[in-house]
């Protein structure tokens, strides 16, 4: 499986409002059923983010093109900004059938389930301390892979 990760600015740089705005703005372009989705969780997402969920564990998204993982830098490191990542994706994540996972504190996770529910089937909640394991073939750099060209088939006119 193919994984790309963004890490995106945060508190204190960024509103937990404005940071999921961002997030919002990677994944979904505008008047798009999937936006308005998106946005129908804003307070849900927000929260979240202010109790910096997404600090250590990401918000994991699976649709059209690769797996995407989202992250949020906070603090000092979202001032400085250093590690983070907010390059556009190649790929629109919700163009066909997806699915998000966001991370949740355990303490909280029963009233964010039962708001995501009231919301939208695509989006659900786990434990932020349950350590997402990756797939073995996600460990790998796709830059060392192996690649098989057919030679015949490129070189024809």
């Amino acid at each position: 499986m193919t994984v790309v990760a963004r890490t995106l600015v945060a508190v204190p740089a960024r509103s937990a409002s404005e940071t999921w705005r961002a997030i919002i703005d990677l994944v979904a372009p505008a008047g798009t059923d999937a936006r308005k989705e998106l946005e129908s969780i804003s307070g849900i997402a927000s929260s979240l983010i202010t109790r910096e969920a997404m600090k250590s564990a990401p918000i994991v998204m699976h649709g059209s093109g690769p797996q995407l993982r989202i992250y949020c830098i906070y603090g000092e490191d979202a001032i400085t900004a250093d590690d983070a990542n907010e390059n556009k994706l190649a790929f629109n994540p919700t163009k066909e059938d997806w699915a998000m996972s966001l991370p949740c504190p355990e303490d909280e996770m029963e009233w964010v389930q039962n708001a995501l529910l009231q919301k939208t089937e695509r989006i659900t909640a786990r434990d932020q301390e349950d350590k997402f394991e990756p797939d073995k073939d996600e460990t790998k750099s796709s830059a060392g892979a192996k690649v098989a060209v057919n030679k015949e088939a490129f070189f024809r006119s």
